[in-house]
């Protein structure tokens, strides 16, 4: 049962919420400042809303006007976002690591008056194109910059509060004036092809989503999440923001990414939302750990191992017998325990979402004790589709459709969406929305899947990602990828094939482990570049990827790869802000290394 507070619109959830914790001496959010977390309670945080609305009201926002953010995640990002939702202003998202033309694009199109940047970073993306941008009548910053145009918010607080004296009600009766069906987001999908396109959600969207998805997820008031994705995406958006404020939850936001680990101490969070890349660096910085310990300790750690495979053996459900259990309450006191204080000690469980998770590394987590909810949607759909649920989680699927939502496998094999939390379709373009929500109200989602026995659904890969290979095989590449990155060495890989004889990869290699590999631990190692392309290296690599195919059909195995000198990244537009790969973009850019390997293919 859901411990959300009822609500139609997501103004009337922070009006229910104030009504409920006004008193509370709990915080609503939570940052770190001079070395230290500090929170804020309800009635302060709600004053603050109140007086950034009216200094929106104060600069000539209006109903409909759509207001732009460009911050990383901190607690005024949400104060700007909940005064949008008193005034009926729209939210336009973007990520922080945009550059300035991408910017300008998402702008333009949005018709925005109004961008509120975080820092000089930001806004000096925003002056460099700002000749292209006469719709921008104001800019404001969360920080106070001393530039001519800029309100700092705290001058835009002032200018609130002689707003709300002059104009006394304004903000409360244009609150009132919000109804479900109002427009409240445009989030741009980060797109692995083309320009992104803005996709609207109303409040219905997200409210709908938001009661569907916290009747899977146990949140509880008492309950503290640890915020890192960024909230201009609508997984965290809706799971790390929403739906756990919705139920009482303090949200602590981590300083950045890079500082997950230290924060996770700091905060000691009940949950944290998150994607698999946070799992697969804990499992891989564990291993190397491990590798490195004395041998008595190795020793323990090793058996502790044992024991949790066997306990990710167990068939889902199963009861566990007795010396397993023994032998497991013995590895937890000795090791499982201690890997649980490295989060802080006090995880009630991770929501996982944004990507697939592996079975394997979610029965790894789920065997030392630490509970993974992993789920499965997309912008369109507000973004919550399916979700397992505690004490049912089959890892490998991504759980059931959540209350209200309705999934059906189309006959070539694409997963279907039908609900509330579907969009309204995609800003200033009929065309892609025709495309995406049929005449029957089914949001195509480009997913391949299928669902297993028990109605769990499995995610197979995306359906513009098929590889038809010359012979005319149909293969999903996502599979194969998956596989080799539960490879230690394999940091990143992209399967090539469409139209080929035979597949091939672009592989990455995790340099540091390679290195461990050669017993070049002594700092004068080889740079990555000459790894890359060592004969022994490669051999290391064709070893490992014949061990992984070995029981592959031969249509579906990598015949060559290419070993890159880097990891793919945002920076380079190679992959996505939300970490997935931008297949023809790369593609495109590693043209001469990918024909090299179909170099005199018949």
């Amino acid at each position: 049962m859901s411990s959300a507070v009822s609500f139609e619109t997501i103004g009337g959830m922070l009006d229910a919420l104030l009504e409920k914790f006004s008193g509370s001496s709990r915080p609503i959010v939570m940052w770190k400042s001079d070395g230290e977390y500090r929170g804020m309670g309800y009635r302060e945080f709600g004053d603050w809303v109140g007086r950034i609305s009216a200094g929106l009201a104060s600069i000539g926002i209006r109903p409909g006007d759509r207001v732009a953010i460009i911050s990383e995640n901190r607690p005024e990002w949400v104060v700007a976002d909940m005064a949008m939702v008193r005034l009926g202003a729209v939210n336009v998202s973007l990520y922080p690591s945009l550059t300035p033309k991408q910017v300008e694009f998402i702008l333009i199109d949005a018709g925005a008056t109004c961008v509120i940047v975080s820092n000089r970073l930001q806004l000096n993306k925003i002056l460099k194109v700002r000749g292209a941008l006469p719709d921008i009548r104001n800019i404001v910053s969360f920080v106070d910059l001393g530039a001519g145009e800029v309100v700092s918010f705290t001058d835009l607080a002032t200018r609130g509060d002689v707003f709300a004296l002059a104009n006394p009600g304004y903000v409360r009766a244009e609150a009132g004036r919000v109804t479900p069906d109002h427009l409240l987001t445009l989030i741009y999908t980060s797109g692995t092809t083309g320009n992104p396109k803005g996709v609207m959600l109303t409040h219905r969207n997200l409210v709908s989503n938001i009661l569907g998805s916290t009747q899977c997820i146990p949140f509880l008031p008492d309950d503290v999440l640890l915020s890192f994705l960024p909230l201009c995406h609508s997984y965290e958006r809706m799971g790390g923001y929403y739906s756990a404020m919705a139920c009482g939850v303090t949200i602590a936001y981590a300083e950045s990414v890079d500082t997950v680990r230290e924060n996770l101490l700091e905060v000691k969070p009940t949950v944290v939302t998150t994607v698999p890349r946070l799992f697969e660096r804990i499992h891989h910085g564990l291993m190397k750990q491990a590798r490195a310990m004395p041998p008595a300790r190795k020793f323990v750690f090793d058996w502790a191992m044992r024991i949790r495979a066997r306990i990710a053996a167990l068939p889902d459900g199963a009861r566990m017998p007795f010396l397993l259990k023994l032998g497991r309450a013995i590895a937890d006191r000795l090791v499982f325990s201690k890997i649980r204080a490295r989060m802080g000690g006090r995880i009630r469980f991770f929501v996982s979402g944004g990507a697939a998770l592996s079975r394997e590394l979610g029965k790894f987590f789920e065997s030392i004790g630490i509970g993974i909810i992993e789920g499965y949607g997309m912008t369109e759909a507000s973004p919550v589709i399916t979700l397992n649920r505690p004490g049912t989680c089959r890892f490998g699927t991504v759980g059931t459709p959540i209350p209200g939502v309705s999934v059906r496998i189309a006959e070539d094999g694409e997963i279907l969406a039908q609900g509330p939390n579907v969009m309204l379709g995609y800003w200033n373009d009929s065309v892609a929305t025709k495309e995406a929500i049929d005449e029957a109200g089914w949001l195509h989602t480009g997913d391949i899947g299928t669902f297993d026995a028990d109605g769990y659904l499995v995610i197979t890969d995306r359906k513009k990602h098929l590889i038809v290979s010359s012979g005319g095989k149909n293969i999903a590449p996502g599979p194969i990828e998956a596989a080799f990155l539960r490879n230690a060495l394999i940091q990143q890989v992209v399967v090539i094939g469409d139209g080929r004889g035979y597949l091939s990869a672009l592989i990455v290699p995790d340099f540091d482990l390679v290195r461990e590999r050669l017993g070049a631990t002594d700092g004068t190692a080889a740079p990555d570049r000459e790894l890359a392309s060592s004969a022994g290296v490669r051999k290391m690599f064709q070893d490992e990827i014949d061990l992984l195919q070995k029981d592959s059909a031969p249509f579906e195995r990598v015949r060559k790869f290419t070993l890159m000198n880097a990891a793919f990244s945002p920076e380079e537009g190679e992959i996505t802000p939300t970490l997935k790969i931008r297949r023809s973009f790369v593609e495109k850019k590693y043209r001469e290394a990918i024909e090299r390997m179909y170099a005199g293919m018949v």
